[in-house]
């Protein structure tokens, strides 16, 4: 009999130290007075190029127009054939197209991941790596697996 009463005076000493609610402030009401609203995204940061980091897809400093030689970011060319344009979905290039897959290793100036491509009537799957370098006017493409380029590739951005 002692043991259940000093078991019902633990569970009511318990009850008594609960903090007591927040009063509502005005113009809320009792059922959200004690929900925190979450901190509005900051607008204090640049965005790169208008660009902002979803923290998925192609980081934005690697996005955008991107010619193997200088001929290749005249927009008035249609024989552009060096050059190569990133969007957080994927990269286009002259004669086919990369829809990103899965990546493997993700930060704003690498990534890592298999992309799929099309194009010419074939599809086809590369594991690759974009490394953004000096200080975002050059980005290297390396392949890797079967029928991968045999070396890295240079590109720099368009103007």
């Amino acid at each position: 009999m002692r043991w259940s009463i000093v078991v019902a005076l633990a569970l009511l000493a318990g009850c008594n130290s609960r903090e007591p609610e927040p009063e509502p402030a005005p113009g809320q009401t009792a059922d959200t007075a004690g929900e925190i609203d979450a901190p509005a995204p900051s607008t204090s940061q640049p965005e790169q190029a208008g660009l902002q980091d979803s923290g998925t897809g192609i980081p934005p400093a690697m996005q955008g127009r991107w010619g193997l030689v200088a001929a290749d970011c005249d927009p008035g060319r249609d024989d552009a054939k060096g050059l190569m344009v990133v969007d957080q979905d994927g990269l286009e290039f002259y004669e086919s197209v990369a829809t990103l897959d899965e990546a493997t290793e993700r930060s704003a100036q690498k990534m890592r991941a298999t992309f799929d491509f099309t194009g010419e009537g074939m599809s086809w799957e590369r594991d690759m790596a974009l490394t953004i370098e000096d200080g975002g006017e050059t980005l290297v493409r390396r392949e890797y697996g079967d029928d991968a380029a045999p070396a890295p590739l240079e590109y720099t951005r368009c103007g």
